[in-house]
């Protein structure tokens, strides 16, 4: 009895990773081309039955969370040098994408938290659960951006550079006018408010990065 409902139990994950083959791209296309949908559709499905949830897509965090271990692969097949990962802690590669993991997920939970404060509405885990799943579908092509940006930027040529960079401002300035129209609607802000508020978090998500990257850096450091 115990071997069948494992035979059954590895029947559903075998079921489940496959089925992101179809449904990662869609849920990738589908947040490209109508971003303010998905966020809408994010608070939708959690009023749904569990079984019910995201039937047509991925889940919001596991999205991003897909979104970065497919950079991760990216970067572990074209590039080889790992010397720009200083602290030893982030040279293994499952400490790397629970970095990375994180560093994003703090993104959706700024923006969740913001979201909430705008509204006068307590902040707890059922009330900021809606808000970050549906920041969730918008981060992960954010990241997805800015982290191809920087396989591109090792591979140290000119026009990787170039490429590059490009690839950072369009991610940005993409992540900053959804959010920003986002924000504007859903609260009722002018744009420039809405704008404002918007780069105060995304700035305070790069701070956090910075904080973290360099608490890491710190606690490898020789002699601590």
């Amino acid at each position: 009895m115990d071997f069948m409902r494992l035979l059954k139990s590895i029947e559903e994950l075998l079921y489940e990773v496959v089925s992101w083959l179809l449904f990662y791209p869609l849920t990738m296309w589908r947040a490209l081309r109508d971003p303010d949908k998905m966020m809408r559709y994010a608070n939708v499905e959690l009023s749904d039955d569990v079984d019910e949830q995201y039937q047509d897509t991925m889940s919001p965090p596991m999205f991003l969370l897909l979104t970065l271990l497919i950079v991760h692969g990216l970067e572990l097949g074209f590039i080889s040098d790992r010397s720009w990962v200083a602290p030893s802690m982030l040279a293994s590669d499952s400490n790397l994408l629970i970095f990375r993991a994180v560093v994003f997920s703090v993104f959706p939970l700024l923006m969740a938290v913001k979201l909430l404060r705008f509204r006068g509405a307590r902040i707890d885990r059922a009330t900021l659960k809606p808000p970050f799943y549906s920041q969730c579908y918008v981060a992960a092509p954010f990241a997805l951006g800015v982290s191809l940006a920087g396989v591109v930027w090792r591979v140290h040529n000119s026009t990787a550079s170039v490429a590059a960079l490009l690839l950072l401002v369009v991610a940005v300035v993409w992540y900053v006018a959804v959010e920003t129209r986002w924000f504007a609607r859903n609260l009722d802000l002018g744009l420039g408010r809405a704008l404002l508020s918007v780069v105060v978090s995304v700035l305070q998500g790069v701070a956090a990065m910075l904080i973290v990257g360099t608490a890491i850096a710190l606690t490898q450091a020789p002699g601590t």
